[in-house]
């Protein structure tokens, strides 16, 4: 039996960032992860513009509705809604491996090769002081740890005038990207009636991405071909999977791949990770004296429930979601626009105390590689045909507005796992999420405030669609920080109560969830971990 000084389970953010603290200090470390890929499209984009390939490419098909036309679905929107044929990979073995079992919770998990960051929209927000505070952390050794995470994954960002909700204290930081027309007439709007939407609480600027304006290292600066949810060949766009390719290259890390964990057993002096085999079917075991679960708040959470052996509901922490098309008919009727990008350029903030806390934000996206085909389907009372043609027409000035709410814990939200015989692991993770009537009514009054604010943009909302709790796939809380020794809680540090040597480095702890995307924290809170992993000792 080999006893391995640390493993790390997954390849997702929080995976691949506590890897590298932790190799980064010298420390041998293996990494244990499904990891499923999908070569079949790595190479098939070509090196062009989403505009140049449209225009001439006649295999262009394969890679944007896939070689099986399996990137075309008519079902409501829902989860996943942007997720390409290159990058179908998130969902494989999750049908077996991550079985879910719920009438009101539908979220996104991956047991593919950098995890659900494959299809991560690369925003980078800090949490305020008082947010990191309501969720259970430390704000001064995050704001380091935001600064260690900047500067290994490359940040864009403006400090404009709503920095203190973005960038926050970052230093660490390339310009931003520049805008398109799009956002260059909101903002411009915006700029004409900044006390209207000042009075209202609602305060514009650009967003933070995980996204290179200037080259680094091996990485190329963004190149505006608008290829954004095709391929990462430039890898201007940071994902955990970068980070585990260069790690791989370093003698003091080993990935194996393959393996789903099941559970941990703990003995005096070393951890033992049980672990199927997805290609066989077979259980394994590796053996380590320092565990470190990054397999997302959802896997982490199967993995400790079966691992303790215990009938025990968790809470659960999620971001509510809405997402609404908008129109802005200046745009109407102009040509494809060149130079253009999929991520988020702009968004908005509603802080109606001006305090920074409890906040609610609007991320805002043109609307162009994405194809005309996903949003057709929501022109009320047309057919296809008339939809296609009004669309064409339209697509220029499409704007879309994706807002996100806090989330506190409840009794109405909470996960348990019951057996499933159509699982590979025998079990299905049991989700109930339930939002109170008052909660509901806050969340409507906050959002037809946004969206009456937008029009004084030249921005019209054409309806709000609810794609289902777990849309966002902004989760954590299920095994909240305590300074006591309590059975399925967290030390600070991230150690699991109850063991010696098993350490979390997902947002599992947090106890509050804002409303600012969570992976930038996620990233931040992973290094603190490893760090804690480090101070505890082998």
């Amino acid at each position: 039996m080999k006893i391995l000084d640390y493993i790390v389970v997954g390849s997702g953010c929080s995976g691949a960032m506590s890897a590298q603290t932790l190799v980064e200090a010298g420390k041998q470390v293996t990494m244990v992860d499904v990891g499923a890929t999908n070569p079949k499209y790595h190479d098939m984009v070509p090196e062009k513009d989403f505009i140049t390939l449209r225009k001439t490419d006649p295999e262009q098909y394969r890679y944007l509705l896939g070689s099986e036309i399996e990137g075309v679905s008519w079902a409501q929107i829902g989860k996943g809604a942007q997720i390409t044929p290159a990058r179908k990979h998130m969902y494989k073995h999750a049908d077996t491996h991550l079985r879910m079992d719920s009438k009101n919770f539908f979220p996104i998990e991956s047991l593919g090769y950098g995890g659900a960051g494959i299809g991560w929209g690369v925003q980078c927000w800090e949490y305020s002081d008082a947010d990191m505070r309501m969720a259970g952390l430390d704000p001064q050794k995050m704001s380091q740890a935001y600064e260690t995470v900047a500067r290994r994954i490359g940040i864009s960002g403006t400090n404009d005038g709503t920095g203190k909700y973005t960038l926050g204290t970052l230093k660490t930081y390339q310009p931003s990207p520049k805008m398109d027309r799009n956002h260059k007439y909101i903002m411009g709007k915006y700029d004409k009636h900044l006390k209207y939407f000042q009075k209202l609480g609602l305060h514009m600027g650009r967003t933070p991405l995980a996204l290179l304006t200037k080259d680094k290292g091996n990485r190329k600066a963004y190149a505006y071909q608008d290829m954004d949810f095709y391929t990462d060949k430039h890898r201007s766009a940071w994902r955990p999977w970068i980070a585990v390719d260069e790690l791989r290259k370093n003698n003091s890390f080993t990935y194996i791949g393959g393996y789903m964990v099941k559970t941990f057993k703990e003995k005096d002096d070393y951890v033992e990770l049980v672990c199927v085999n997805v290609d066989t079917g077979k259980e394994e075991s590796f053996y380590c004296r320092s565990l470190i679960l990054g397999s997302g708040v959802l896997g982490t959470a199967r993995i400790v429930l079966r691992s303790l052996g215990a009938k025990k509901r968790l809470p659960i922490l999620c971001n509510p979601y809405t997402y609404i098309p908008c129109l802005q008919p200046a745009m109407v009727g102009k040509e494809a626009e060149p130079g253009k990008m999929g991520f988020a350029q702009l968004s908005l903030f509603l802080d109606e105390n001006n305090d920074n806390v409890d906040t609610s934000v609007a991320s805002l996206y043109s609307y162009q590689s994405l194809m005309m085909f996903r949003v057709i389907k929501q022109i009320p009372f047309l057919s296809f045909t008339d939809a296609r043609v009004l669309m064409q027409w339209l697509m220029p000035g499409l704007v879309i507005m994706g807002v996100h709410h806090p989330d506190k814990h409840s009794d109405n939200k909470y996960m348990e796992l019951v057996p499933d015989k159509h699982s590979a692991t025998g079990d299905s993770l049991k989700v109930h999420y339930e939002l109170g009537a008052e909660e509901l009514a806050e969340l409507d009054r906050r959002e037809k405030k946004m969206v009456s604010a937008m029009r004084k943009t030249g921005t019209f909302a054409l309806k709000r669609i609810n794609p289902g709790y777990g849309a966002s796939v902004h989760y954590a809380g299920t095994l909240p920080f305590s300074d006591e020794e309590k059975s399925f809680t967290l030390a600070r540090n991230g150690r699991l109560h109850g063991t010696k040597k098993v350490f979390v480095a997902d947002s599992s702890g947090f106890e509050y969830l804002p409303s600012r995307g969570v992976t930038f924290t996620l990233l931040a809170n992973a290094h603190n971990v490893a760090e804690g992993v480090l101070a505890h000792g082998s």
